[in-house]
């Protein structure tokens, strides 16, 4: 059977678009090696033009809004295109972050406390200090990539963050102390863990895109029971939001070993650096053998599909 045109959709209307763009280029270059491949810069959100659902299948690295909160992958539903990665439903679930908690708490994973809130209804500092303690993260409810996130560690500080806040939905969590760690899952399987150390302390933006500032252990410094229950973790978190092909699940172990989930991320950072590659190092994948498992469910879904039209 003929291969499809594996169309990489890169760039994005998001804070995260040149992060995005790093990624579309990393993965077209790999996927080059095993199908025929175009790079697609997404600049408005709409569905690109020239999107062929009888001869393409779409590989989005597009992170953010319009890239993993369900709404290209809704679009390219109605258009009849297939496509790698997470449905339109379990993207749109997994980009809210309360809801991702709350879906995996029924299989006994579980995140922070937190309280959400818009930002035209902000809590008092001093009711949150008092339900939720002072050491606090402050992020919005549905970005990627460490964007708007503050850590607050009184309730002056507390206060001064919340009158920063003008627009959107933000959740405030308790913040764990503990040994960070990611994972990625592969058609339902874990594979390896990694730890993310921060030099500053704080993984944000700058500690994940300033090279340097950042160790990364993978595989992490864990036993073997540490390592089986965020491995068993992952996968449960990943069932439960009704996940597809492929995802990083990220969390934070405390100093007690308690693991608390801190997001999922259907569409995370893919370059050959990036933690879902680190992960995948760490059971044998290399880069360009990742982004070709990564695509290959989406190209049998469409090879299903083309024999079934052809048959009918």
């Amino acid at each position: 059977m003929k291969k499809p045109v594996i169309a990489v959709l890169a760039g994005g209307v998001s804070a995260e678009r040149e992060v995005s763009l790093g990624s579309g280029r990393a993965c077209a270059l790999a996927l080059s090696r095993s199908f025929p491949t175009c790079l697609i810069d997404v600049k408005t959100p709409a569905l690109p033009a020239g999107l062929d659902r009888a001869g393409m299948v779409v590989f989005s690295t597009l992170h953010g809004t319009f890239g993993e909160d369900g709404q290209m992958q809704r679009l390219l539903d109605e258009a009849g295109i297939h496509y790698a990665g997470c449905d339109a439903a379990s993207s749109a679930l997994t980009m809210d972050k309360t809801q991702t908690k709350a879906a995996a708490s029924k299989v006994g994973v579980a995140g922070a406390k937190q309280h959400l809130f818009k930002a035209t209804e902000k809590p008092a500092p001093t009711g949150i200090v008092a339900s939720l303690g002072s050491n606090l993260v402050l992020k919005p409810n549905a970005e990627g990539s460490s964007v708007g996130l503050t850590l607050i560690a009184n309730e002056a500080e507390l206060a001064a963050a919340l009158a920063k806040v003008t627009a959107g939905t933000w959740m405030l969590e308790q913040r764990i102390m503990g040994r960070e760690l990611s994972i990625g899952v592969l058609n339902g399987k874990a594979m390896g863990v990694v730890e993310i150390r921060p030099k500053s302390g704080v993984y944000d933006y700058a500690s994940k895109y300033t090279k340097g500032l950042t160790e990364y252990l993978a595989p992490a410094p864990l036993d073997g029971t540490a390592t089986r229950l965020v491995q068993e973790s992952a996968e449960k978190a990943y069932a439960a939001c009704g996940c597809r092909d492929y995802a990083r699940v990220d969390f934070i172990l405390s100093a007690n070993g308690t693991l608390y989930l801190l997001e999922i991320n259907t569409l995370p950072g893919m370059k050959e650096t990036s933690l879902l590659p680190m992960s995948a190092q760490c059971v044998g994948l290399d880069f360009t053998a990742l982004v070709r498992e990564l695509v290959m469910p989406a190209v049998q879904r469409f090879n299903l599909a083309t024999a079934s039209a052809k048959s009918s």
